[in-house]
């Protein structure tokens, strides 16, 4: 029974966010500026000398994360600033919403292939050090990131049907 009330919520807390079509306009471009930012850190997408879009075998689940994580990027940074704007507030009121957007993200941009080498030379050995951890734990650091993401996503819609008292 409380599955089905917790269903009805997120889709009613939903429903009401995007009924305003600026945060669905957000939400989407979130995911788009995301999924190619982060494809192209990834080396899965490359303009140079032509655009190629090339995910190998063996990358698919790595890509399916980032797709992941750049879709709840979208729904959570819209979630938080509908909370914002209803609460007509500052971000302080809005709690982890963003912060945890944030996070996610840059944990989601942890495959270092050209930033990697930016990073060497100009951190010398810390940045080796730090583009040889991220490149071995990138999968775990999308799954913590990912995870942070649903926290936030829940944290979110909690607050805005308690805070916002907008759902009933």
């Amino acid at each position: 029974m409380s599955s089905i009330f917790h269903n009805r919520l997120h889709k009613q807390v939903l429903q009401s966010v995007y009924s305003h079509k600026k945060y669905l306009v957000l939400s989407i471009s979130i995911f788009f500026t995301l999924l190619i930012a982060l494809s192209t850190v990834s080396e899965f997408i490359f303009f140079s000398p032509v655009f190629v879009f090339y995910v190998p075998s063996s990358a698919i689940f790595d890509f399916i994360l980032i797709m992941i994580i750049a879709a709840l990027s979208g729904i959570v940074t819209s979630l938080s600033i509908y909370r914002v704007h209803i609460l007509s507030n500052s971000v302080r009121k809005s709690g982890t919403g963003l912060f945890g957007s944030i996070i996610g993200a840059s944990a989601g941009a942890c495959s270092c292939g050209p930033l990697g080498f930016a990073a060497v030379s100009t951190f010398g050995v810390v940045g080796g050090t730090a583009t040889s951890f991220f490149t071995n734990y990138e999968t775990p650091l999308r799954l913590v990131s990912i995870a942070i993401l649903c926290i936030t996503y829940y944290a979110s819609v909690k607050s805005i049907t308690t805070q916002c008292k907008i759902i009933k």
